[in-house]
């Protein structure tokens, strides 16, 4: 049996799938639980896929909150995000030499993909750097593209968080088996959506790296954490948790490595596992 859990010291949820319904919204159940546990001084972080300028949407339904979110570790850990200071506390980007040879890689292995970069500067909408790059054709897997088409060598010229290749065609997972032994220790891989996109990161990043980062350098207490996450770019984090709680719909991937399993993002599951204390 497993030794007893709880409460947890911190919160650390996914975002998509996993802590909003399917219409981008954190239900009143689950705020109503979040702002409880922040009263006895548990905290949520956001660890997500997502860039900083994706963020407020999420933490703007807690703003006035007393569960306001204070961090976000976004882009599957290669940033942390102070929220309130709108700051990019902490980054670690691919190089162009090592994006050039990953874009080599799968233009060889995934004939005819798209790519593009993901960007940062100092803040979430820093308006000196362009946020998402992509080359002609690239087709976006979300319903909000904010890019700029460009050549493939102007893809890799600067640094990115994320170098993304897209296949609409194909699944992620079949993507990334495809891609991923001939990776060596160039870059991390990993999906956050099984429809034909994988994501690669500088070696050893991902939203367990990005958290314990804040744990050491910020003041919020990993002692104990909880996380939540449905997908393979979860499995890092559940892992490192205290109690990793998968989705009931989640992939495979996290379903394998979670402690527990709850319900799904759109009945309730990060309430129900957390009503146990709060």
């Amino acid at each position: 049996m497993m030794p007893a859990f709880g409460p947890p010291s911190m919160i650390a949820s996914d975002v998509d799938g996993t802590l909003i319904d399917n219409a981008n919204r954190i239900t009143e159940r689950t705020a109503a639980t979040l702002e409880r546990a922040r009263s006895e001084g548990s905290e949520l972080v956001l660890a997500t896929g997502r860039p900083p300028r994706w963020i407020p949407e999420i933490t703007d339904q807690l703003a006035h909150t007393p569960a306001a979110i204070r961090y976000a570790v976004c882009a599957n850990g290669a940033i942390v995000y102070d929220v309130v200071a709108d700051r990019i506390l902490h980054v670690e980007a691919l190089q162009p030499d090592a994006m050039t040879r990953i874009a080599d890689l799968c233009t060889e292995l995934l004939p005819g993909c798209g790519l593009a970069a993901e960007r940062v500067g100092s803040s979430a909408f820093d308006a000196a750097t362009a946020p998402f790059v992509a080359t002609p054709g690239y087709e976006h897997a979300w319903l909000n593209p904010d890019h700029v088409y460009v050549s493939q060598a102007e893809v890799v010229a600067e640094p990115a968080v994320k170098l993304l290749v897209r296949m609409p065609h194909l699944s992620s997972r079949e993507m990334a088996a495809t891609v991923a032994p001939h990776l060596g220790d160039l870059a991390e891989a990993t999906f956050s959506i099984d429809t034909g996109l994988v994501e690669f990161s500088v070696p050893a990043t991902h939203k367990a790296a990005g958290l314990a980062w804040l744990a050491e350098y910020r003041d919020v207490d990993a002692t104990s954490p909880i996380a939540f996450g449905d997908m393979p770019n979860d499995v890092e984090m559940l892992r490192w948790a205290t109690h990793g709680v998968a989705m009931g719909h989640g992939d495979p991937a996290a379903l394998e490595v979670a402690d527990e399993i709850t319900a799904s993002n759109v009945d309730d599951g990060v309430a129900k596992v957390l009503e146990r204390w709060f």
